[in-house]
């Protein structure tokens, strides 16, 4: 099979283009990739810059959309099934996956394979952010940051779901039509000032909820916005800085900062995985869920798609085309 193998901790330069034999299925889903989900993570990964240090050389990619080609007995999917997974062991980027059963689903039926590709690792991220961590209540206001991309439109959808207001902050014109198109109620400008601008659209009480998937400076300032007992999630580090908190800020004026690692939690507690399936599912059926794809690239062009990650041009999800599903 036809996959991206990282050959050299480069960055994107490092992958290469090469024929690798077929993983074999076992205990897994054996699934033949139509898409794959090009993430942050991956791109850490390719510089060795991520917590995960897998030996060289090997094949970055965790989000897949396909066709199940083998399941094991009482797997919850089966042969000739479109379907959506995520891979704890990396491997996404390659024409073949095996993946645990517990973590492919089935996609719903009004979505495209490169729709679903981004689907399991950004809105379960967002559910698990906004609901077990964030303490979401209906009504309440949710500030996302890098509303454009693809974690943060999975938090606009995933807060709207909940009956949330939603106030998404982007760095351009283009990103906020992404952001509205993605369903948020308004959206400010990072190059503004957005700490005053939330305030006065809060009535001066600030935000309820902020995702940060940013860091550095957007931290920072994201603590100035956040209303008594307010939450600010910390999901990564796009920016590069990871920031730090005097915690008496957090002493004197009620509020938390709280930690979102969805894929870590899961190994503590992997019911959680089924629990937040069905309810994305329903809130798919209500039409709520509308994933966002932005530039889709072919397999062989994988290194291209990272470096629009890293230059923070990517709106929506960015996605690898493995073959015609």
């Amino acid at each position: 099979m036809r996959a991206l193998q990282l050959q050299r901790l480069d960055g994107p330069e490092g992958l290469q283009l090469v024929d690798v034999p077929e993983p074999e299925a076992g205990d897994s889903v054996l699934i033949d990739v139509v898409a794959a989900g090009v993430s942050f993570p991956d791109l850490l990964l390719t510089r060795g810059q991520y917590q995960l240090k897998p030996a060289l050389p090997f094949i970055p990619g965790v989000e897949v959309a396909g066709v199940v080609r083998q399941a094991p007995a009482g797997a919850a999917v089966k042969p000739g099934q479109r379907v959506m997974a995520f891979s704890f062991g990396l491997g996404g980027f390659a024409e073949v996956a095996a993946i645990q059963p517990e973590m492919v689903f089935p996609i719903p039926a009004p979505w495209s394979f490169e729709a679903a590709a981004g689907v399991v690792m950004n809105y379960h991220t967002a559910h698990f952010a906004l609901h077990r961590r964030g303490r979401l209540k209906a009504e309440e206001t949710v500030v996302v940051h890098g509303a454009a991309g693809g974690v943060g439109t999975a938090a606009v959808q995933v807060a709207r779901g909940a009956q949330a207001r939603v106030i998404a902050v982007v760095s351009d014109e283009r990103k906020a039509e992404v952001a509205r198109r993605a369903g948020a109620d308004d959206v400010l400008l990072s190059t503004g000032d957005w700490v005053a601008q939330i305030r006065e659209k809060t009535g001066g009480l600030g935000a309820n909820v902020v995702v940060d998937p940013v860091g550095g400076d957007v931290f920072d300032k994201s603590l100035k916005c956040l209303a008594p007992e307010g939450r600010l999630l910390v999901v990564g580090f796009a920016s590069g800085r990871i920031p730090e908190v005097q915690v008496n800020r957090l002493l004197l004026r009620n509020i938390d900062v709280v930690g979102v690692a969805w894929g870590g939690f899961l190994l503590h507690e992997p019911s959680l995985t089924r629990t937040i399936a069905k309810d994305l599912e329903a809130m798919a059926d209500r039409g709520v869920l509308a994933p966002i794809v932005g530039s889709v690239f072919p397999l062989e062009q994988g290194a291209q798609a990272l470096r629009e990650l890293d230059a923070r041009r990517a709106t929506g999800k960015v996605v690898l085309r493995m073959r015609e599903g």
